[in-house]
């Protein structure tokens, strides 16, 4: 059985402990060239307690990851003894119809801790990572004991900066093709957080774009769908979900590249063309357990940071992901593995940042002051 068509609650019966795991000497690189925990040295140990200001910083920057329809579906804990941000899942923000495995709620959340991770290194604490760290707590995303001391590397500073720059982009693109050496950055992004990242050619990529298209279509049908779209889109949003300016618009002629949020409505947002070949990426991993979920969601987030300092902008189409038909969205000639999510990259025009709850919302035990 498809981890993907399992319940949440199911989480339990899949959510081994990873090992425990201590990141690079630089700073905020990830678990694929990690050294194992009996490795840990004493300068692995925190010079001291964090100032109150830089927890919250930190819990800051992992809120501003994306996430499906913006639900930001975390939520994060602070224990001082051990200098431990605890990442959790907030089932309540789960979207249950189009994402019932939670495979969508760990990308999200794979996302917050790669910025977390960054935040950390930025702030010149070592950040030591354990996924799914205990099997009897399934809401829990991951551990990150702020240890240390470390000096971020200028890579490290540049992505953390880039944070606040990343949007979502659902406005039509130009024709600009992404050049190679912009792709393998991506590619190699990806690769660093232990994902792949594909870039179909335009026959593969225009069958994507069909099966999007047909997934949308599908999802549209079902009444419990379009109830779960209009709890999350639509409308003046200030904290959560996809207000109207985020949106995008439709295409009047062909078929929009952009989920439509507002389905409900006699008109939409706003009409534009859009370019006639999307260019499409295709992140995967090589299995599709909680775990894999969680990386690919740390290198969607390597990746899609990386492409923001290049100036190429990003969004995703997860709708072929959100149907039993899943599995056609790997290329045959891509071998054994898991597609994770499709990205649509290219140059478009500036546009609004997704609202954000407040770090007070999602913080359980805020720090005292002093």
């Amino acid at each position: 059985m498809s981890h993907r068509g399992a319940a949440f609650g199911a989480l339990r019966a899949h959510g081994r402990a990873a090992p425990h795991r201590v990141l690079r000497r630089d700073c905020a690189a990830g678990e694929p060239g990690a050294a194992d925990a009996e490795s840990v040295s004493a300068q692995d140990d925190p010079p001291g307690d964090l100032a109150r200001d830089v927890v919250l910083e930190l819990v800051a920057a992992a809120t501003m990851a994306p996430s499906k329809h913006n639900s930001q579906p975390w939520r994060f804990r602070f224990d001082p003894d051990s200098q431990t941000i605890g990442l959790y899942a907030d089932p309540e923000r789960m979207l249950r119809v189009s994402d019932p495995a939670g495979r969508g709620l760990h990308l999200a959340c794979g996302a917050a801790l790669f910025n977390l991770r960054l935040a950390a290194a930025v702030a010149g604490r070592h950040p030591v990572v354990r996924l799914a760290p205990d099997p009897g707590q399934p809401l829990l995303i991951a551990a990150v004991r702020l240890a240390g001391p470390c000096q971020p590397q200028q890579q490290e500073i540049e992505l953390h900066a880039a944070i606040a720059e990343r949007r979502t982009n659902r406005s039509p693109f130009s024709p600009r093709p992404v050049p190679p050496g912009v792709r393998a950055e991506l590619a190699e992004a990806a690769q660093i957080e232990g994902a792949v990242l594909h870039f179909p050619d335009r026959q593969e990529a225009s069958r994507l774009l069909r099966l999007a298209q047909d997934a949308e279509r599908d999802l549209l049908a079902d009444p419990a769908y379009r109830a779960e779209l209009a709890q999350w889109a639509g409308g003046a949003r200030d904290r959560e979900g996809i207000p109207d300016e985020v949106a995008g618009p439709r295409d009047p002629e062909h078929a929009t590249p952009v989920r439509d949020f507002t389905p409900a409505r006699p008109r939409p947002v706003g009409y534009a063309w859009f370019e006639e070949e999307p260019q499409l990426a295709v992140l995967s991993t090589l299995g599709d357990a909680r775990t894999d979920w969680l990386r690919a969601g740390q290198a969607m987030q390597r990746a899609w940071l990386t492409a923001t300092l290049r100036g190429v902008a990003v969004a995703p189409i997860t709708q072929p992901l959100e149907t039993g038909d899943a599995w056609q969205v790997r290329d045959p000639r891509s071998g054994i593995e898991y597609p994770q999510m499709l990205l649509r990259l290219g140059y478009g025009l500036p546009v609004p940042h997704a609202p954000r709850r407040p770090v007070s919302d999602v913080l359980d035990n805020p720090l005292p002051d002093g």
